[in-house]
């Protein structure tokens, strides 16, 4: 019986073997695919789909660029809001942008990008979906994929970087981080969890309490705004439909640095610090946690900790794939990929390559290090954009990349924030605010960063709807 194939026209990609000189296949175990069999255009393969990935992949012009994109989730995360989705102050569609969205201008793969191959010019990919078919393993797991191969000509690496845990044993098992919607999806399932669990009258008021008994690893901006945006859900929905349990929960931030927010300005912090003690938010600093169980974690100055909910945000961890790249210098502290101030890659022997570069928090300027931010990686894709864009043209982009700081913002609670702007020296009109304010220019900006029309059009609505009905604490 004849079987025919049918080609995805988004995809347009022609199945070829990579063969050595001798005949022998370079990855037996995977597929090549490469762009049309006429390269009209030049291959642009993009690695990540987060702020500084998402950012190219908008603004590049694909008229001129075959355009790639590889990415182990087809959405971009807008992480500003995950704080405000993780209890319902928003729903999780308006801190996501689907990346598909710009199919079939571009070619979009769910996967991991396990190897990279600078010299041949290829990527070696694993699919980050289920095989199809629920194709079997042989070893009684259920199978992944083929790994395939994708050949490029330019590559940007914007493949982020993971939630650092400092080795402690059982935090990846038991404690839950902030980083993807689906973490906020599960945070606000859990917290609602241990309030109905907390209802159970077999229970005693000491196991409501460990149950209630919400603790955050890390003093950062996200820690911080989290706490915030949960105890907003503690004090309005919770205190209305759980009167008899609001009493007992209690919202504990924990950080090894003597002080929460440790990139803001001293009296920023000092403000946010008796916010936080006036609403009953407890800050235990120069605090180390040694080890996370089930239901409970050890902390060195308190010891046993029980808890119902652990949230988890210490900072980065290097990315498997950056940490696996060894042709280009790497950051002694962060391990990120180093570029020069044209964001391409260094060379170990202190060369640039001119058809690679690096953007996000998977990469660092030489001797000129930037916080890993979302303002950096999108102030680095807009950058990265002007230039392709130039270069598809045959024009020079001799211009380096400048941060414009436009300084730092933190919800802190009851409709309060703060805002710093303070290390800019040429802001002369506003350049430290608190309050509702701050908390004025916090959804303004957040707003105004916002990518799509959908979401310009779902946050505000949002917003609006929660602060007349009420957050949603339904679980399904």
């Amino acid at each position: 019986m004849l079987k025919q194939r049918f080609l995805l026209p988004e995809v347009s990609r022609v199945l070829s073997q990579n063969l050595h000189p001798s005949g022998a296949q370079r990855f037996p175990a995977s597929r090549n695919f490469t762009s049309s069999a006429v390269h009209r255009k030049q291959r642009l393969l993009i690695v990540g789909s987060g702020w500084g990935g998402y950012g190219v992949l908008r603004g590049v012009d694909k008229k001129r660029w075959d355009v790639t994109i590889v990415s182990p989730t087809n959405y971009f995360n807008f992480t500003p809001l995950l704080a405000s989705c993780a209890v319902g102050t928003l729903e999780f569609r308006c801190a996501v942008e689907p990346v598909r969205r710009y199919t079939p201008q571009v070619v979009a793969f769910q996967a991991w990008v396990d190897k990279i191959d600078f010299k041949q010019k290829t990527v070696e990919c694993m699919p980050a979906t289920p095989a199809p078919f629920a194709m079997d393993s042989g070893d009684g797991s259920t199978a992944s994929g083929t790994p395939f191969n994708l050949r490029w000509d330019k590559i940007i690496l914007a493949a982020g970087a993971y939630s650092q845990t400092f080795g402690v044993p059982g935090v990846k098992e038991h404690a839950h981080f902030l980083k993807d919607v689906k973490d906020a999806r599960m945070i606000r399932m859990r917290i609602l969890e241990c309030f109905e669990q907390a209802m159970q009258p077999t229970l005693s008021d000491v196991d409501r309490r460990k149950l209630l008994n919400f603790c955050i690893v890390g003093g950062g901006p996200t820690g911080v705004e989290f706490a915030s945006e949960l105890h907003d859900l503690l004090h309005a929905e919770v205190a209305e439909h759980y009167p008899s349990l609001v009493k007992m929960a209690k919202i504990t931030i924990y950080d090894v640095a003597p002080n929460i927010l440790g990139s803001f300005d001293k009296t920023l912090v000092e403000y946010a610090e008796k916010s936080f003690s006036r609403e009953g938010i407890s800050i235990l600093t120069s605090h180390h946690v040694e080890k996370v169980e089930a239901g409970r974690m050890f902390v060195k100055e308190r010891g046993e900790v029980p808890f119902g909910l652990l949230v988890w945000s210490t900072g980065l961890a290097p990315n498997p794939l950056i940490s696996s790249i060894s042709e280009f210098k790497k950051d002694k502290k962060t391990n990120s990929v180093l570029t020069d101030e044209h964001l391409n890659l260094i060379q170990t022997d202190g060369s640039v390559n001119p058809d690679c570069w690096g953007i996000g928090d998977c990469a660092q300027i030489e001797d000129a290090i930037l916080p890993a931010t979302a303002q950096v990686a999108n102030q680095k894709a807009q950058y990265m954009v002007k230039k392709l864009n130039k270069l598809a043209k045959n024009q020079d982009s001799p211009t380096p990349f400048i941060f414009a700081n436009q300084g730092s913002l933190a919800y802190i609670g009851n409709w309060k924030a703060i805002y710093d702007n303070s290390g800019d020296k040429d802001d002369k009109i506003l350049s430290k605010e608190s309050g509702r304010v701050a908390w004025l220019l916090w959804r303004s900006a957040y707003f105004t960063m916002t990518l799509s029309l959908r979401n310009k059009i779902l946050v505000p609505m949002y917003w609006f709807l929660n602060w007349i009905f009420g957050r949603d604490i339904t679980r399904f």
